[in-house]
């Protein structure tokens, strides 16, 4: 149980999606301008990674990993190429049901979404921490752990920078850094802050 709280703690802060890994950046700028939107987007990819990540790591146990056949006499059908096509299927189609459920329930929040909301379904960040959950070889449990964490520190750090932004819209910037140029500043310096916890985790 430690060990599994260390994950998720490490998953939300140490490796954080958008501010260690830059992975998903284009819809953590484009849909942190607004706070509301950017917890539409922090939930979403928390849902997203919370299903598609533990989803997938049965799939690849059971049917894809090298010596999975072995109980049908074939211990060495190996089917690991088809990784990362059943991967981005499986994220699809999560993708899919949850804006099914968006556009029936929370219309308000589906149309904020615009055309970013399909695009989770190449989100680098979902497919990030799904090849990251074969590659460190996660049981079940780690990988349902691992993949809410992950959700959750993006959706830690886009609510964040929605926040953030949101207070900056009546400031006073120079022209050069108004719209993305402060977006990515703040990015930047959010990443730095973030990386302290992994000099923390180190010592």
């Amino acid at each position: 149980m430690a060990d599994l709280g260390a994950l998720f703690l490490q998953a939300v802060f140490v490796e954080n999606m958008p501010l260690t890994y830059f992975l998903g950046l284009c819809t953590f700028l484009a849909l942190s301008r607004k706070p509301g939107t950017a917890v539409g987007l922090g939930a979403a990819m928390t849902v997203v990674m919370g299903v598609t990540i533990p989803l997938n790591q049965v799939i690849y146990t059971a049917v894809l990993a090298p010596g999975a056949w072995a109980w049908l006499g074939m211990p060495d059908v190996d089917l690991s190429y088809l990784s990362l096509v059943t991967f981005i299927g499986v994220i699809a189609a999560s993708v899919q049901l949850l804006e099914m459920a968006l556009d029936r329930y929370l219309p308000a929040v589906y149309a904020s979404f615009g055309v970013f909301l399909p695009l989770l379904t190449i989100q680098c960040a979902i497919l990030g921490g799904n090849l990251f959950m074969v590659e460190r070889h996660y049981s079940l449990p780690e990988a349902a752990v691992y993949g809410v964490g992950s959700g959750l520190g993006f959706a830690i750090a886009v609510v964040m920078l929605g926040a953030i932004r949101a207070r900056l819209v009546y400031a006073d910037l120079p022209a050069g850094l108004r719209g993305l140029g402060i977006a990515f500043l703040l990015a930047g310096m959010m990443s730095l802050g973030f990386s302290s916890f992994a000099q923390m985790a180190a010592s």
